[in-house]
């Protein structure tokens, strides 16, 4: 294995394979061939890789600070396989009408923008380390995708709260980058 390649990318590419699965799996349900399928059983599917997609983002990067296997691949790959997990679960609840658009859209909305700053201060040389409020934003969308996923109660109220820990964390993030 090169020294690009190594666990956490391995990871870290697998959580990107598991996105488009379960969006499939969300809306899989409208197929006629899965007629005879309950529907909870697509919620099932979708909750089991969602878990499993999130295990692996904790796995890969507390494997990649324990050994000392942070790479320049890994710093690329991470981020992009977190948005397009967190991507694929709030398109695809949006479209099972699960999930409220305008929470979905401000969610969505932040992530490109802090995105985009966060190349913008690599170009300029800034550290571009996550924040506490960052962390605990995306544990946060986690539950609200989880529990939406499995239309458990309070799934909307832990969505909007998201909304604020995203705003708030993308407002801290958009500040300190001005500071430096």
């Amino acid at each position: 294995m090169s020294k690009s390649l190594n666990l956490p990318n391995a990871l870290a590419l697998f959580r990107i394979a598991l996105a488009p699965l379960m969006l499939w799996f969300l809306l899989a349900r409208d197929f006629s061939i899965f007629a005879s399928w309950h529907p909870s059983w697509f919620d099932y599917f979708a909750g089991l890789i969602f878990v499993i997609a999130s295990v692996t983002d904790f796995f890969d990067g507390f494997i990649a600070r324990s050994w000392n296997q942070m790479t320049k691949l890994g710093g690329i790959l991470d981020p992009l396989a977190d948005k397009m997990l967190m991507l694929a679960g709030f398109l695809g609840l949006v479209m099972i009408n699960r999930a409220s658009v305008w929470a979905v859209f401000l969610i969505l909305s932040r992530e490109f923008f802090i995105t985009g700053l966060r190349v913008v201060a690599v170009s300029e040389g800034k550290d571009v380390a996550s924040t506490m409020a960052g962390k605990i934003k995306t544990v946060v969308q986690m539950f609200a995708i989880g529990f939406l996923i499995m239309n458990w109660p309070y799934a909307t109220e832990i969505l909007w709260l998201a909304v604020i820990l995203t705003i708030y964390s993308g407002y801290e993030y958009t500040r300190d980058y001005f500071k430096k």
